[in-house]
């Protein structure tokens, strides 16, 4: 019997939506917010799941798909990491 490669479509990207950065499908919640949850913030896949009114299917599928993209996914959120950094220090957004 052959085995089969079975996928889980829970990711999508759409350059209408968050700048086509990976989300949740159907959702907007990007990819990367559930993974600064569970790295950065310690959170377990439940309370992300609860926290963003996922399944954990989803929170499961948006951590395989970063581990899968890594490399990739840590260049652009430290990028973004950096911008936000940057228009701090610039007190741009700033109510003062």
């Amino acid at each position: 019997m052959a085995s089969e490669i079975h996928s889980i479509n829970v990711i999508s990207t759409n350059p209408k939506v968050r700048n086509g950065r990976p989300c949740v499908d159907g959702t907007g919640i990007e990819v990367s917010v559930i993974v600064i949850a569970k790295i950065v913030h310690g959170q377990s896949p439940e309370e992300i799941a609860a926290d963003y009114r996922l399944s954990l299917p989803q929170v499961y599928g948006a951590l395989a798909y970063y581990y899968l993209h890594k490399t990739e996914m840590d260049a652009v959120m430290e990028e973004r990491r950096k911008l936000a950094e940057s228009l701090k220090e610039q007190r741009i957004g700033s109510r003062h």
